[in-house]
């Protein structure tokens, strides 16, 4: 070996998104004149900067090569020792390749993110908005959650309520909010609440939302049944004060009839009772024979009978974001439902809840339906089985723009459909945001929002091999 190298000091430590130094110290012991190139490996390499990248030393002497380590703020510096190595590679000798080691300690960082999506919902019984919560820290995030409010006016479900996320993730935690006392009558009211994001030893984050309670009967329905009570009121008093006198002239002229027949006299039919009507039956086809129970050849049966039950209407999401329409009218909503490869069509579901699966089942279409955003256009990339650059293709087409409450389908639910690697989406107002899984790999780290067309919003892969297998999206209340 005619090298000599030592790390000054073997191990260091830095933060995230500051940097620390570590000098290499080299020595030609050979006898000849030799330049060394120097290279980073390990998983701290990107975050490493060599200065010089390459050295020249004659026989006998020494040079320093400076490492500046500047690993960033983001989950990606992962807390903890990270070993790393410097390839030193000579000119002259390229096979007597050195590679010294060193250790570099990144210490951890705690940052998380909380987002009510919507911060304000409405409804007579209950509410239900969902907390977003990231985890930006380098470190495993361990926190329980609650709800508050002044005067203890609501109740809080939520789910669930211990969380544990790794750095880099999001949790949605689903909240049911129901008031303590129903408003029957009169207008709505505002009642502020919280969440609160408690981490062991730290002050807890709160994250403020509001829940409009709407009364059960609107306040003109109330005026309206007052003053039908008091009419019906007023007429009973009316008819019991002015009750009209009934003649017995009427009763003499009866008793006097009845003197004069005989003894025992049958009632007339102008006093009997009327018979009550008989039901209405099918004519059977032959009249002399009784209709039997089995269906011989169909002419024992009702017509009625033969009819099929009528299939129910499917449920799209149209008819689930039109369902949060009429709770929520003035707010916004996205609902979806995905066609996954061999099982069908799911339940729609709506605003950030997962379509699709985990188990690596590739699905081929996406069912999707806006409320409150001008509506909305996609189109899919699909898989090309004559592909030769290993990439996906898009559809021709575009759909075309779908007005709110509409169902926009897009790929295709036929048999033998392609797979969906991809897709682009975008709404007429406001903002779309998403979360994608594709087989083969884990959620996206993060949500990524894009503003109203022609701006649009794409998610999945281009890589052929790949394929589509869940979604979540959200369209976020318009900034005030």
């Amino acid at each position: 070996m005619s090298l000599w190298t030592s790390l000054e000091p073997a191990s260091a430590t830095v933060d995230p998104g500051s940097t620390t130094t570590v000098r290499l110290r080299l020595r030609n012991t050979g006898d000849v004149v030799d330049e060394y190139r120097f290279e980073a490996v390990g998983d701290i390499a990107p975050w490493t900067t060599l200065d010089p990248p390459t050295l020249r030393l004659f026989p006998g002497t020494t040079g320093t090569v400076e490492l500046r380590f500047a690993p960033p703020r983001t989950p990606d510096a992962t807390a903890g020792p990270n070993p790393y190595a410097i390839r030193i590679t000579p000119t002259e000798h390229p096979e007597a390749t050195t590679v010294p080691e060193g250790n570099l300690t990144i210490t951890p960082f705690t940052e998380l993110r909380t987002e009510l999506v919507p911060p304000t919902v409405k409804g007579r019984f209950r509410g239900r908005p969902r907390l977003a919560i990231d985890n930006l820290g380098n470190t495993k995030l361990t926190a329980s959650l609650n709800g508050t409010d002044n005067g203890d006016q609501l109740t809080y479900d939520l789910r669930p309520s211990n969380i544990q996320i790794e750095p880099g993730r999001a949790a949605f935690i689903t909240t049911t909010l129901k008031p303590r006392t129903i408003i029957w009558f009169g207008p709505k009211e505002q009642r502020p609440y919280t969440l609160t994001v408690q981490r062991s030893g730290t002050t807890p984050l709160p994250v403020d939302g509001t829940f409009i309670q709407r009364g059960f009967l609107p306040r003109w329905l109330a005026t309206l049944l007052g003053i039908l009570l008091a009419l019906t009121i007023t007429f009973i008093a009316l008819w019991f004060g002015h009750k009209p006198t009934i003649a017995t002239g009427t009763t003499e002229k009866l008793v006097e009839a009845g003197a004069t027949l005989a003894p025992t006299p049958t009632p007339t039919t102008a006093l009997a009772p009327p018979p009550a009507p008989a039901p209405t039956t099918q004519t059977p086809t032959q009249p002399t024979e009784q209709p039997t129970t089995k269906d011989s050849g169909g002419s024992g049966g009702s017509s009625d009978e033969k009819k099929a039950t009528p299939k129910p209407p499917e449920d799209t999401a149209a008819t689930a974001v039109n369902r949060l329409a009429e709770d929520d009218p003035m707010g916004r909503h996205i609902c979806y439902r995905a066609f996954i490869k061999g099982e069908g069509w799911q339940h729609p579901v709506c605003d950030g809840t997962m379509a699709g699966n985990t188990r690596s089942v590739p699905i081929t279409a996406l069912n999707i339906a806006v409320y409150g955003v001008d509506g909305s256009s996609g189109n899919a990339l699909v898989h090309d089985p004559e592909s030769t650059n290993g990439l996906g293709k898009w559809l021709k087409k575009w759909t075309p723009v779908v007005e709110d409450g509409k169902d926009n389908y897009i790929g295709s639910a036929e048999k033998d459909a392609p797979l969906m690697a991809g897709y682009a989406i975008n709404v007429g107002s406001g903002q779309i945001c998403q979360y994608i899984r594709f087989t083969g790999s884990e959620w996206a780290k993060t949500n990524t929002c894009t503003g109203p067309r022609p701006a649009y919003n794409f998610g999945g892969t281009t890589d052929n091999n790949r394929a589509l297998e869940a979604v979540q999206f959200t369209v976020p209340p318009a900034a005030e």
